[in-house]
Parts: structure tokens; C-alpha cells; sequence
């Protein structure tokens, strides 16, 4: 019997949201849910207590980043991801396709696989379906991710007809090589903005019956709107039974836009870079912290925060830390931020449950043209 399963508690009855638990071997996800991303198995400036009183379940990490250092045999022999990272909740890898495409300079994509320079000492790699499958089951996250061609956004027809071909047949290819039954194979919807290639794309996913489903090939430079309409025509394809995954999204309106057409898992790294750069996010809104206002500002962040930032600091206190440039300050941002995103799909779920999503969260819901989140920031 799998350790995977997926249990819609409840749909909205205005829109195709849905409130669910996502079981895995390391504890059950209720969805909706945001995700954080630790790319090189930690959170950057969070321990994983602090990640745990955020209100996170599960977190991401990164199989590109983790082949290039420590390397996976490292994290195997330390006892898998989680004990090395210190992390008990589920966790899942992404396939570093997008990592190879996106960051890369040097480059070759054959049929077979990408090979590529190494940024950290310029050696050549070879990657293929075969060892992205190997490398995520040396680590042992509990939800794995096929290797994929992610084209970014502008791209012709041609090339990403050329991409969604390509994906389907390393998925098939990387369904072969998983080898552990603990782990969770999901494929990833790719054919950019064209409706009829996410059509084939998710139908050729939906025929292996895999445990769960990724949409992926948006938020890699699509103004805002398009990304909404792919969403839109691509979630329905897949099946009810199992999770839906948007990968890179994690701004205020994509993730209320995205529920609201089903999908049910999402991950980005705004909350720890706008911490980085000194920002917060406040109930949709971005505040710099070094603005001049906050620094006899001695109320808490968001006095109806529960994070240990918010109860214990103040805005003053903040902004002395980042224009200090002190390390403390970026921790207790990326603690808050989390936490923030974490509620705001928390808050979701329990208006799904109750029967009120698209009452309570018609703001966020309005058409782009009406209602534009202030903390839009690309992947």
C-alpha cells in the first residue's frame, strides 16, 4: 500500500478550491499550503524549530544545488535529507531542471539529456532523467520531481512544442529509474502559454497515474495575467484525486487565483530574499524596513501576527537591525514573512472548509486589471 495518498475534505462552492490533507511518510500537509524553500537544505538565516513555528509542514530543496555541494552521497550517508538538515516534516526536491535551464551559461540539450558547466568550478556535467531520479533517491525527500525542459517565457511555438515532447519522454524515463517506493514521483505540465500543448502535456502525465502533479513552466517571466490564464486552462486537466502542485509562485493574488482553479501546493522564495533586502510582507502589503518612518516606530510588525517577530519586536527595533546590516534582522524578516504566506493559505483552508472563500477573499480574486498584489516578485 502507498504511504501516498490525497483526501479532499471539502470544495468551494463557487470556485474549484478545495481544502485537503496530501498524507506522506513524514506526516500528513493540509492544503492549501505554501511552501518554503531551503534550496541547499536549510532555510537561508531559519533553523528548522523556527521553520516549524512558522506553521510550515513541508519544504523544499534542491537537487541541482545539493549534487553540486555537499554532493548526494554525502547527505545519503548522513542518513537522508532529513536528518541531515535536521528537518522532520516532509520534504521535496525539485528536479534541477529548472536550475539547468535558468541559471546555466554553457549548455548542450540532447534527447538524452543537458550537459552543462559547473558554476562553482567550471567542470562539465551531464545530466539526465536517469540521474536526477538517482541523485533525489540517494537524498530521500518524500515528494521527488521529474526531470523537465523548462523553456523561459518568450519562446516560440516551436520550442516548446519541442519541450513538452521532450518532458514527456524523460518523465516515461525517470518512472523507469525510481527505484524507492517511500519517495513520490510527480510529473510536470509544461507547453508555455499554448493551451492546446498543456493539453497534451498533462494528458500524457495523467495516463502514468502518478501520485501527484506539477504545473510547472510559469513565473519564468510571464506578465502576471498570463500566468493567471495558464493556471486557469491547466489545473482542470488534472485528476481530483491527486495533488496539485504550482511550482515558483508565492505572491498574495497567484496563490488566491491558483486556489481558486484547484490547485492545492505552492513554493517561492519571496519571503526569505524580501527579508534579504530588508522588506516585509504585511497583510499584501511590501514595507522596506529602512524607510525613514520605521525608525521611531515602536509598534510591533503586525500586532495580529503570532510569529516571535511580532511578538517580541518592534518596527524601530527592525530597522535598526537592517540598517545595521546585522544578521538578526534578516532572521527574524524570513521568520515573519513565512509565517505570513503560511497564514495566508491557512486562512484560505479554513475559508474553504467554511464554506466562504470567495466571499472573504473576493479581493484578492478581482481581475488583474482591478487588484494588483503589491508584492508581485518573479521566481
Amino acid at each position: 500500500m502507498s504511504p501516498f495518498s490525497y483526501q479532499c475534505q471539502k470544495t468551494c462552492s463557487c470556485t474549484q478550491a478545495r481544502a485537503g490533507i496530501f498524507q506522506t511518510p513524514h506526516g500528513p500537509v493540509e492544503t492549501p499550503r505554501f511552501m518554503p524553500v531551503g534550496t541547499l537544505a536549510n532555510i537561508k538565516t531559519v533553523t528548522p524549530a523556527q521553520i516549524q513555528q512558522t506553521g510550515a509542514q513541508m519544504i523544499l530543496a534542491n537537487t541541482y544545488h545539493l549534487h553540486l555541494q555537499p554532493g548526494e552521497q554525502i547527505v545519503h550517508r548522513a542518513g537522508g535529507l532529513h536528518r541531515f538538515m535536521g528537518w522532520e516534516g516532509p520534504i521535496l526536491t525539485d528536479s534541477g531542471g529548472f536550475q539547468v535551464f535558468s541559471l546555466s551559461q554553457l549548455r548542450e540539450i540532447t534527447d538524452e539529456g543537458v550537459t552543462f558547466q559547473s558554476p562553482r568550478n567550471g567542470d562539465l556535467i551531464h545530466l539526465t532523467p536517469e540521474k536526477s531520479i538517482e541523485i533525489q533517491n540517494a537524498l530521500g525527500a518524500d515528494v521527488i520531481m521529474a526531470f523537465d525542459e523548462c523553456p523561459p517565457y518568450p519562446a516560440s511555438q516551436t520550442e516548446i512544442t519541442a519541450a513538452v515532447h521532450r518532458t514527456t519522454a524523460w518523465l516515461k524515463r525517470c518512472v523507469q529509474a525510481h527505484q524507492r517506493p517511500d519517495q513520490a514521483l510527480f510529473g510536470i505540465v509544461q507547453g508555455g502559454i499554448y493551451p492546446p500543448l498543456r493539453q497534451i502535456s498533462a494528458q500524457a502525465l495523467v495516463d502514468l497515474d502518478l501520485p501527484g502533479y506539477a504545473i510547472g513552466g510559469v513565473s519564468v517571466g510571464e506578465p502576471p495575467d498570463l500566468i493567471e490564464k495558464i493556471v486557469q486552462a491547466t489545473t482542470p486537466l488534472l485528476p481530483q484525486n491527486k495533488p496539485r502542485y504550482l511550482m515558483g509562485v508565492g505572491t498574495y493574488r497567484e496563490m488566491a487565483q491558483a486556489i481558486a482553479a484547484g490547485v492545492d501546493l505552492f513554493d517561492c522564495v519571496i519571503p526569505t530574499r524580501l527579508a534579504r533586502h530588508a522588506n516585509a510582507l504585511v497583510q499584501g502589503d511590501r514595507w522596506n524596513l529602512k524607510n525613514r518612518k520605521f525608525r521611531e516606530d515602536f509598534q510591533p510588525l503586525d500586532a495580529s501576527c503570532p510569529c516571535y517577530t511580532c511578538q517580541t519586536f518592534t518596527r524601530a527595533y527592525l530597522s535598526h537591525l537592517v540598517r545595521s546590516r546585522e544578521l538578526l534582522g534578516y532572521t527574524l524578516l524570513s521568520i515573519h514573512n513565512i509565517t505570513e504566506l503560511v497564514r495566508f493559505t491557512q486562512r484560505i483552508r479554513a475559508a474553504i472548509l467554511a464554506d466562504r472563500f470567495a466571499q472573504e477573499f473576493q479581493s484578492w480574486l478581482q481581475p488583474l486589471s482591478s487588484k494588483v498584489s503589491s508584492s508581485q516578485t518573479p521566481r
